[in-house]
Order: C-alpha cells, then sequence, then structure tokens
C-alpha cells in the first residue's frame, strides 16, 4: 500500500498556508514547497539522474541529482538530506545556494507551481540510486550540459532548464571560491 504524500503549500514568500495531497497540489497548480539538490564531484562535474520512467511525471528524462518535497513539519535542509540518500543512496554536506519560483505545465494536465530551494554539494563518493526512482546517473561538466540543454530540451525536466542559468552563476561562484 503506498502512502498518500503531502506537501507544504506556501505564498510567493514561502509563507506556509497549509498543506495538500501531492498529486492533487501538482492538478490544481497550487504553490508548494520544494528542494533541488546539486551534487559536483572535485572535478567540477555535476552528477545528473534519469528518472525513472514509472515516475509520476518527466519518466526518462535527466534532471540534477535530487529533487523532491519537505513533509510537514519537516525542515526543507532535513528533507535534501533525507531524499538524496533515500533517491542516490548518498550523503553529502549540502549548501543552501538560492530560491526561486516557477510554474509550467508539464504533462497530463499536471503544473508544477513550485517554490524551490536549491542545494548544492561537493562529494567524489559514487551513487547508489533506488532503481524505482532512478533509472541511471551519469556526471557531466556545465558547459556540455549547458550546450545540451539548448539542442535537446526534451530530454530534461523544465525545472532543470528554467533554474539553469542561475545555478551556472552560482557554480562558477564557487569554482572561484573553492578552486575547483
Amino acid at each position: 500500500m503506498k502512502i498518500e504524500e503531502t506537501v507544504i503549500l506556501v505564498d510567493r514568500d514561502d509563507q506556509e498556508i497549509g498543506t495538500m495531497e501531492k498529486m492533487e497540489a501538482h492538478l490544481q497548480g497550487k504553490l508548494h514547497r520544494a528542494f533541488s539538490v546539486f551534487i559536483f564531484n572535485k572535478k567540477g562535474e555535476l552528477l545528473l539522474q534519469r528518472r525513472a520512467e514509472g515516475k509520476y511525471h518527466s519518466g526518462g528524462k535527466w534532471t540534477n541529482t535530487c529533487c523532491s518535497h519537505p513533509r510537514p513539519g519537516e525542515l526543507t535542509f532535513a528533507a535534501a538530506h533525507r531524499r538524496l540518500q533515500e533517491e542516490m543512496g548518498m550523503a553529502a554536506e549540502l549548501n543552501f545556494v538560492f530560491s526561486f519560483v516557477y510554474c509550467a505545465a508539464i504533462q497530463d494536465d499536471l503544473v508544477e507551481n513550485e517554490y524551490d530551494h536549491v542545494f548544492f554539494g561537493i562529494t567524489d563518493a559514487l551513487p547508489i540510486p533506488d532503481h524505482d526512482e532512478v533509472s541511471s546517473f551519469k556526471y557531466i561538466t556545465m558547459a556540455r550540459l549547458a550546450v545540451d540543454l539548448k539542442e535537446n530540451p526534451g530530454d530534461y525536466t523544465r525545472w532543470l532548464a528554467i533554474c539553469f542559468d542561475e545555478v551556472m552563476d552560482h557554480y562558477q561562484q564557487l569554482q572561484i571560491a573553492d578552486g575547483l
């Protein structure tokens, strides 16, 4: 029996205004809290995952290392660590980098309307993905990903394309600061 998942509804300032069953929130296009994790190895390559075909949306598409929603009462930072372990079978020190709000129709009358908190981490640990969540993974340079997002946008999730420029800006700052 699958447990019903609940998301945290928020306003444009990320203030909680309620909760809703996850699928219903996506059907109604309600703004809710989410997070996206970007893990880089020490060579500066980004760890991408290919979402499992059976996911409720965007199955088979490449995306950032991990993304999901915090549970009611769960801190977003703690949820990011939890899902990184659940989806990718790995742990890393995570740092909050930025937030963004986006709204995008994705498929089958589903709408992603999210207040998304973005975290970066650096580790050379190899993932051990949950195959119900992730069909494969790869490391890619940010320069190559920038080109591929333009040449093959349908291969990637909408949210990755939407936030990529800001991720790249912060990545370049990280490279300078950490000598990657």
